[in-house]
């Protein structure tokens, strides 16, 4: 894995029920559509409206693969449609990063062991 794509959401924190829905689906479509899943995360303590997610992949051209069979993935393009009529996702951000060599947890494929 050379890429993260790092999504920052900003949540209806009266509808974390529904993002945690709305994720848990994505760990059964991201993979199947050609993504890593590092994982989805909710808030806990501290700002109750931020949740996160992380995906991998090798390559910029990986990714775009990965969301043209997004969008034809019948789970998938259900769980987005799900997310709109709930709008519990009020603001997201994606920002691609580089993994570093020798300082990535032994979770992630390439980290130390």
């Amino acid at each position: 894995m050379r890429l993260v794509c790092f999504i920052r959401y900003q949540i209806d924190p009266f509808q974390k029920e529904a993002f945690r829905t709305y994720a848990e689906a994505w760990g059964r479509v991201i993979p199947a559509c050609g993504g890593r899943l590092l994982g989805y995360f909710l808030p806990h303590e501290g700002t109750n409206d931020i949740a996160w997610g992380l995906i991998g992949f090798d390559s910029l051209a990986a990714y775009e693969a990965y969301r043209a069979r997004l969008r034809s993935h019948e789970e998938g393009r259900a769980n987005f449609a799900f997310a709109e009529s709930r709008k519990f996702i009020l603001r997201e951000e994606r920002s691609f990063l580089e993994g570093v060599a020798g300082a990535m947890g032994p979770w992630v494929e390439g980290g130390r062991p």
